[in-house]
């Protein structure tokens, strides 16, 4: 079996194939989207009509044109071009098929190799390609849609340039949507299938910017509706002038064909730690709205619940704190209603939790104190505790001091001892600074109070 497979070729059109790789661009012409790096005088553009890409690596979610752009880079050059497939092949394959790029190039025949979601191979087997990428023995060129910087060795990534495709718009998505309706060659135009520009855009809306996904549902509606729109059908359809039946794929054959949007997410991958810092930063920016929005796409990908609730009890102590120390509580009732009701009903109790914590009073305050503690615990030397706060249970550890000099606070008219009890390299030491959001308004009030007393009582003479 070759570990390799040939261009698709521009000439033949197998029916057979799935829409998406029928239509799929040939030519930069042909290509849509990404002007960002394919517009007149980019230069992606540039080095792909000179023939002198380099290695390069493309990132990007689904269906935004990675695999093409590779395909036409493929067709503008005179170098060999190679798809290595990333999940059946191993070390043992990479080096026999580097060495070979190795021999061609002593002929003076260029190779490119074309890695399809490359983050896929191994640190080792990444490893495999860097001398020949240096060398010069290849041009690689990669596709990915995880972020380089986690899942590329440095060393391979520092000798390619990357290129960050964008998930394609709306309207992009409905002009290849239209082109494909009208092609009779690749398309679907033989079909004679007609969509009005409302229905091309509930599905462009479903494919999320992924071409490939608007594709697959064009196709099996318009199969749908052309099954359905023969003599005594119930389905809508009219005649050419030819005489030749046309079918109307309607909004409800593309409800059918999509049946559940599918939202891209990867529980592991970046686009989890996106999500959740969307959550996080929409609750502490106070927005209702954008808080139950992002909670809702994290839930509907397939998130675990219980995940994103120790998530937002986290939120709690973090960014509202003792401000309200109510949203502790009602986050920890969230988790709680997961366990009982399961879901999908225990996602209105997060939702509850996200908007409360949303519009509750915020601080850092408790968050901020307890880092400094943590800094003083490192930097500074482990003092042991004061006599006076250390517990005494038998006569002798009395005898040597232990609790002399404790004053019992219930015992006192102001429920205050003029007590220090930090140790004395942190002889009164500030860490908790309440705001004046919501309750830390009222604690602030307290510990004026409380300092207050201690000044009061300090000033009385001892004894």
């Amino acid at each position: 079996m070759s570990l390799f497979a040939p261009i698709p070729d521009a000439g033949a059109v197998d029916k057979s194939r799935p829409l998406a790789d029928r239509m799929r661009p040939r030519t930069l012409d042909e290509f849509i989207g990404q002007e960002q790096v394919l517009g007149p005088g980019k230069p992606l553009r540039v080095a792909i009509e000179r023939d002198d890409t380099g290695s390069i690596l493309f990132w990007g979610p689904p269906g935004t044109g990675k695999t093409t752009l590779a395909h036409i880079i493929a067709r503008a050059s005179h170098a060999e071009f190679l798809e290595f497939s990333a999940v059946l092949s191993g070390i043992k394959e990479i080096k026999e098929v580097m060495a070979q790029a190795e021999k061609a190039r002593a002929y003076g025949t260029r190779t490119i190799v074309f890695v399809d979601e490359i983050h896929r191979f191994n640190k080792a087997q990444q490893d495999a390609f860097l001398p020949h990428v240096e060398k010069g023995n290849i041009r690689l060129i990669g596709a990915t849609t995880e972020n380089p910087s986690f899942e590329i060795i440095s060393a391979l990534l520092s000798r390619m340039r990357v290129y960050i495709l964008n998930a394609l718009s709306e309207d992009q998505i409905v002009e290849l949507l239209e082109r494909a309706l009208a092609d009779k060659e690749r398309g679907l135009g033989e079909l004679n299938a007609t969509a009005s520009d409302e229905v091309l855009r509930t599905i462009a809306s479903y494919s999320s910017g992924d071409a490939r996904s608007g594709y697959n549902v064009l196709e099996v509606a318009a199969n749908t509706a052309v099954s359905t729109s023969q003599p005594n059908s119930s389905h809508p359809s009219k005649t050419t002038s030819g005489g030749l039946p046309t079918a109307i794929i309607t909004p409800e054959l593309v409800q059918d064909a999509v049946q559940k949007r599918i939202l891209l997410y990867d529980k592991s991958g970046e686009e989890h730690y996106n999500l959740i810092s969307a959550l996080h930063k929409s609750v502490r920016n106070s927005d209702a709205d954008a808080s139950l929005y992002w909670l809702g796409r994290m839930l509907e990908a397939g998130e675990d619940p219980l995940y994103v609730a120790r998530r937002v009890v986290r939120m709690a102590v973090e960014d509202i704190g003792l401000a309200d120390p109510q949203a502790l509580a009602v986050t920890l009732a969230a988790r709680d209603a997961i366990d009982f009701l399961g879901m999908p009903e225990g996602a209105l109790a997060l939702g509850q939790a996200v908007v409360y914590l949303a519009l509750a009073p915020k601080s850092n305050a408790l968050y901020t104190a307890y880092g400094a503690v943590l800094e003083d615990v490192e930097r500074t030397a482990q003092q042991p505790v004061p006599l006076h706060l250390r517990n005494a249970p038998t006569g002798f550890m009395k005898s040597v001091g232990y609790g002399k000099g404790y004053q019992y606070a219930h015992s006192l008219e102001e429920k205050v001892a003029d007590m220090q009890c930090l140790p004395e390299s942190l002889a009164d030491r500030r860490y908790y600074q309440p705001t004046n959001e919501g309750r830390e308004k009222r604690w602030r009030e307290i510990m004026a109070e409380i300092a207050h007393r201690r000044a009061e009582l300090a000033k009385r003479p001892k004894g």
